[in-house]
Parts: C-alpha cells; structure tokens; sequence
C-alpha cells in the first residue's frame, strides 16, 4: 500500500490506526517527510499522538527533520505537537543528540537534555556536552541541564567539583555546578569550601532579610513559645543549621513534594523550626516517629488525628498553647487543632467533618466552616453555571443580601490564635533565626539532596 493512503489511514482511533501505524514503521525513513506533514498540519483529522508513533518509532532518521520542525514551528500547538514527538524518539545511541546540544533553537536543546537525562548514569561519559549547558541563556534549558547532571548522580560530583574550583570556568556554569552538585547530594557532593560559603551567605542574607508570606501545602505546629532550644527538644530534632526563613520555606516545601526521590527517608529526615514569630514558633514538617506512626498505620486518616491530638496535647502541657493546621494547594482541605494547658479543646478537618471534636471555637466565630453552605437552595436558579462571570456576580448579590459569612480556613483560625505563616511581612516581629534540623531519620540518612533558595 502506498505512502499517502497509509497516512490517510492514520485519521481514527489508536487502536484502528494500529495497522497503519506499524506499516509506515516498516518503510522507514521514505515516510518521515509525509508523516511529519501530518503532524504539523493543525487542520488534519489526525490525532498528533498517532503521527508522532509513527515518527518515534522509526528513530534516528526522524531526529533532523523533527528539530528542524520545532525550530520552524509558528504557533504554540505546532511547537507542542513536534517537540513531544521528539522527545518521545526512541534512539539506540544517546551519542546522536550531542549534535543537538549546540542547536539554535532553545526547545530543541532542552529535548536533547532530556534524551541524555533519561540514560542516567550511561550519559557520564557526555559531561563535558552537558555540563556547558548549565550556563545557557534559556533558564528552561539551564534547568534541564541540571536535571541531566542529577541523573547521572554520583558519578559526576569528582569531575563537577573540578570544574567549580576552576578559575577558567563562568560564573553562571560554576554557580549551576553548585545547584547540581546539591541535587545529587550525598556527603562528597558539597565540599567542606562550599559549606561554609553556604554559611556565610546565610548569615548575611538573615541580616537583612524581611518576612514574606510563604507558600502552604502541608501541615504545620504553632507553639507559644520564643524558646525555640525547647522546641526542638519536644520534637526530638537536632543538629539545627541556621537558615533564612526563605530557605526554611523552600525546604519544607521541596520535601513536602519531592515525589520523585528513592530515597525512602527523605521526606521524613528534617524540620523547619522558625525563629519566634510575634511570640509563636512554627514547626513544618514531621518528627520520625509521627510520619513512621502514619505510614505503619492500617487507617492514615484516623492515625494522622491521633498523632496530631496527642501532639498538640503534650505542646500545650509543655508550653501553655499549641495549635496545628493543614493546607493544600492542590484543594480545599484545610484542618486544625486547638490545645491548651494539655488538653485538645478543638479539632476540625474538613475531609472528616464527623470526627469533629470540641464545640465550635471561639477563633471561628463569624465565619461559616469549610462543609457549611449558608446559601439557599434555589439561590443560583435560572444561572448558567458555566458562565462564570454570571455565576460570580449572582454569588456576590446572595451573599451580600442574606449576610453570608465568609468560609474560614486554617489560615483564618492561625491569624486569629497565633500567626499565619502565609502573611508574614517585613513587620512581622522576628526574634532570633529558623534553623533546617535533623529528625532521627535524619540523622541517620543525612538531609534529602536538592538545591534551596537562601
């Protein structure tokens, strides 16, 4: 069958595309002009996921013709279609990208990146290609080349501390061998040089650093204390290392999303604990022995309430008051725990409205709770709830007419009863510094790798 009546047949459902598909791939590189017209034709009925099989399929011989595609690609859905087609190439030889590397076209180096970040540690014998990436005038392509170096992994920290203590090497090059350095992690990544370089930069940067609002994803205590020695104690922490509150920050939410480490303590090892805030020092993260409790438990859920009552019970014995609050930034949850003088005096989650405990306290009052909907039931009749414009404006009008209290979170209760961590501006009242410590986990493992800001 013939070239175009093939690529014709490439209009339908993967499955029934199946036989075109593997049809083309056998004709090889005759059929690459073709089937790269297809793929960056936004009229054709063709599914570009199809087109672009057939493609990675074939290989080597698609390589030039696709980078040269996403160089010449006029709009935003030509640029996706045919970078996701070559990156989805499937080549034998990583060696055939090096090439690439030094192409005109940012998004065609950063898929040449990738290529190389998928060999892992097979791509060491490419650092001296990679490694002048980190130094790119793209920030997208400098930070592919990071991720590349990173999984090589150990393999090239000797060859990588080389070139940072290098005079001959650029500046921007030097300070992304240091991120990548820090990504791979492991006591020989950092030298003792650039620890205490990290150290002195921090402590410059505490000096002058103003609060700012940081970003919530996660859980986090409140005590009613500025003894922060104290602190760490009750959570069985140590080794405290001083830190920006913006680095303080970076960490608890790199940890708190770091998905892809195989490293089975990472997200266990450290705590931020910030300096006193207004009066109140706020605990992010969780000691080993709460996130080994959880995870070992038959129901996380009701695990989590546990740990979290008997936590804030004991802080509250200790310390006269202590909360603890959740936020996500992927939903609506949001939680809270209220103790004081060593007793749980409140508890809300508002995934698990029923096991509510406590009467409502008195830092919600005014608002409605997370589950409550004060409006009617017919108070959006004869509105297109898919006009969001309509839907916002009638929203306003109820909620001004009937009164409707605002819906609290956890952010509310903790700016009422202590300090909400998301709101921290330059007159916050600080005293003292944040310190990055180590869990038992930690201590054992050492710290997750990863780059932070300072």
């Amino acid at each position: 069958m013939d070239i175009e009546r093939l690529t014709e047949m490439l209009s339908g459902t993967w499955d029934r595309t199946r036989s075109a598909r593997d049809a083309l791939v056998a004709q090889g590189a005759v059929v690459v002009g073709p089937v790269l017209g297809v793929l960056c034709d936004e009229r054709s009925p063709v599914d570009w996921t199809v087109s672009a099989d057939v493609l990675s399929r074939i290989g080597e011989p698609a390589l030039d013709p696709l980078a040269a595609a996403v160089a010449a690609a006029v709009s935003p859905a030509a640029a996706r279609r045919t970078q996701g087609a070559l990156n989805r190439l499937k080549v034998a030889d990583p060696a055939v990208y090096a090439a690439l590397l030094d192409h005109a076209h940012p998004q065609v180096r950063s898929s040449a990146l990738s290529a190389f970040q998928s060999q892992g540690p097979a791509a060491l014998r490419f650092l001296d290609r990679l490694v002048p990436l980190l130094g790119d005038q793209e920030p997208g392509v400098r930070q592919r080349a990071g991720w590349a170096l990173k999984a090589i992994g150990a393999g090239a920290v000797p060859e990588l501390q080389r070139l940072r203590r290098q005079p001959a090497t650029r500046p921007q090059v030097r300070a992304g061998v240091l991120q990548a350095l820090a990504a791979i992690g492991g006591p020989a990544a950092l030298d003792g040089r650039d620890q205490e370089a990290w150290r002195r930069l921090t402590t410059i940067k505490r000096l002058s650093e103003l609060p700012e609002g940081m970003h919530l994803c996660g859980s986090w205590y409140a005590v009613s204390t500025d003894h922060q020695d104290a602190v760490l104690a009750a959570f069985d922490l140590g080794d405290p290392e001083p830190v920006t509150l913006r680095t303080g920050a970076g960490a608890w939410n790199h940890d708190r999303h770091n998905w892809s480490s195989n490293r089975s303590h990472d997200r266990c090892a450290r705590v931020f604990v910030s300096p006193a805030l207004g009066g109140w020092t706020l605990v992010f993260g969780h000691s080993s022995r709460d996130t080994h409790h959880l995870n070992d438990a038959d129901n996380r859920d009701e695990a989590l309430t546990g740990v979290v009552r008997q936590r804030c019970a004991e802080l509250s014995r200790q310390f006269g008051a202590a909360q603890w609050y959740g936020m996500s930034c992927g939903d609506d949850w949001t939680a809270w725990c209220i103790a004081e003088a060593g007793a749980v005096v409140r508890y809300y989650d508002a995934y698990d409205v029923e096991n509510a405990d406590g009467p409502g306290h008195r830092a919600e009052s005014g608002y409605l709770l997370p589950h409550q909907d004060g409006f009617p039931d017919n108070a959006f009749d004869g509105v297109d709830l898919s006009d969001s414009a309509a839907f916002t404006a009638r929203y306003r009008q109820v909620k001004e007419e009937l009164h409707i209290p605002d819906t609290c979170y956890a952010t509310n209760i903790a700016a009422r009863l202590a300090v909400n961590p998301g709101e921290l501006r330059a007159n916050t009242v600080v005293d003292g510094y944040g310190v990055l410590a180590l869990t038992e986990c930690g201590r054992v493992h050492g710290h997750p790798a990863g780059a932070l800001p300072v």
